[in-house]
């Protein structure tokens, strides 16, 4: 009750003081052993650019009698001057605990149980402070924290102090907590000092860490692609000969891991890291093979034009969908296998082109699961690419009516522009866009001509007898 009591007084006492624009406190002493404490008058993060629902997710936890502190990214992207994607929030309440607190909330996981807070359609992830499995003696049956033979975990549900989660953290940039009674960062991992050298830390053994977790090589990958870091010479060294563990992380779980590396706005730098680790072919094996192939110049051209399309895109604001980077990272595969299909078994195009996206996307799924709802408008994007040539009589003015024109025309203008000779087909297109109608129909015209007419099928005679 005391404790609860004087939670609540100092919650008050930083919003009063947030209100009347006091003075920043003074530098404070290390509070225990390893902790650095980084007072609002040197870290200098503006408290109007602190998430409204996040910061009620703390107090809340705080009034509740429990710890509470914005955690992680949300933290080293503040300081980085950029607006952070989420919040995140830790606590020292379980997470049966923090879900009590919240009407709207609803706890996930199983391997690793969380929070979700939802405010409207933001969602504020709140987990609870993690220990390491044999700091605790309860978790000697392995019931709340568990890993398997080659040291990966599959269940971490150990709960400890603030200081023990800091060391459960993968980098140091992202061990970073703010206190709202104070506004000031607990920094128990020197990740202040990497953030402003630019240096991406492995928090304790690299290799144990990629053990327990092999994710934690493309979120390396991933971090240093976005904030344009260093990795340190520790923590990147044993990625090359660990990079094959990703191969038993789940196919849905590396999908959402490929959206975050390819969809974050940084993807080209992302993509450079992942090729010089050797961690692009556990994800894209086809891709990486076609790189490997004799036109792999050509295709790594069309990566990357892609990648900087997506990373432009986002950059401007505007939307971008996983089918379209997935169709440009593929189409290669599907065209090499396309034609084959047409070669040796005589397939006309469109029935090759099927079959060979089949083929292409059933071996991908191995690798990163892509939802349904994702690989139809792939496959309606590859087939346009056969479409588009034929632009005669209404053909053009049908597909241009198509839902995935757009995004069949863009992978189109990837590919002349990446060295694809298509005999200025993309040009045609951006031209035939802007036309008028009598224009257009003029082109139309004109791309039929010498083309060979379409034989047309004989009708089948009617030999029926009718019923006297």
């Amino acid at each position: 009750m005391a404790r609860s009591l004087l939670k609540r007084i100092g919650s008050l006492f930083s919003k009063t003081s947030a209100d009347q624009n006091e003075q920043p406190v003074p530098v404070l002493a290390p509070a225990e052993p390893g902790r650095q404490i980084i007072p609002e008058s040197e870290h200098q993060i503006p408290r109007k650019y602190l998430d409204d629902n996040a910061m009620k997710v703390v107090y809340r936890l705080i009034d509740g009698g429990y710890d509470g502190y914005l955690v992680g990214g949300c933290i080293r992207d503040l300081l980085q001057g950029e607006k952070p994607k989420d919040f995140d929030v830790a606590t020292s309440a379980s997470p049966e605990e923090a879900h009590e607190l919240f009407r709207r909330s609803r706890l996930i996981g199983r391997r690793f149980k969380l929070l979700h807070v939802r405010f409207g359609r933001e969602i504020i992830e709140v987990a609870t402070f993690r220990a390491s499995h044999d700091s605790h003696p309860e978790n000697s049956n392995g019931e709340h924290g568990r890993q398997n033979e080659s040291g990966m975990i599959t269940r971490d549900n150990v709960y400890g102090t603030i200081e023990e989660d800091a060391d459960r953290r993968d980098f140091t940039v992202n061990a970073l907590y703010y206190c709202v009674k104070d506004h000031s960062i607990y920094d128990f991992a020197n990740g202040y000092q990497d953030l402003k050298d630019g240096v991406l830390r492995m928090i304790g053994d690299p290799v144990a860490r990629y053990r327990e977790d092999p994710v934690r090589m493309l979120r390396a990958a991933r971090f240093a692609g976005k904030l344009d870091f260093e990795i340190e010479a520790n923590t990147a060294a044993p990625i090359h000969d660990l990079a094959p563990l990703l191969k038993d992380i789940a196919p849905a779980r590396l999908f959402d891991e490929s959206l975050k590396l390819l969809q974050s706005g940084y993807a080209e730098g992302a993509y450079k890291h992942l090729q010089h680790y050797d961690l692009f072919e556990p994800l894209f094996p086809q891709t990486q093979q076609a790189l490997q192939g004799e036109r792999g110049e050509l295709v790594e051209t069309l990566l990357l034009n892609a990648l900087r399309n997506t990373d432009r895109r986002l950059a401007q604001r505007k939307s971008v969908t996983p089918a379209f980077l997935f169709a440009a990272l593929l189409w290669y595969p599907v065209q090499e296998l396309m034609q084959k299909l047409m070669k040796e078994n005589r397939m006309p195009p469109l029935p090759a082109l099927h079959e060979a996206a089949n083929q292409v996307l059933a071996k991908q799924v191995k690798s990163t699961a892509i939802p349904r709802r994702f690989s139809t408008p792939i496959r309606e994007i590859w087939e346009m690419q056969i479409r588009l040539p034929r632009r005669d009589g209404k053909r053009a003015e049908r597909l241009i009516e198509q839902p995935r024109f757009r995004a069949a025309y863009d992978l189109l203008l990837l590919r002349e522009n990446s060295g694809e000779d298509l005999g200025g087909l993309s040009r045609w297109w951006t031209e035939y866009q802007s036309a008028h109608p009598e224009k257009r129909e003029q082109m139309s015209r004109e791309s039929g001509k010498g083309q060979k007419p379409r034989r047309r099928r004989r009708k089948k005679p009617n030999n029926a007898t009718r019923d006297e």
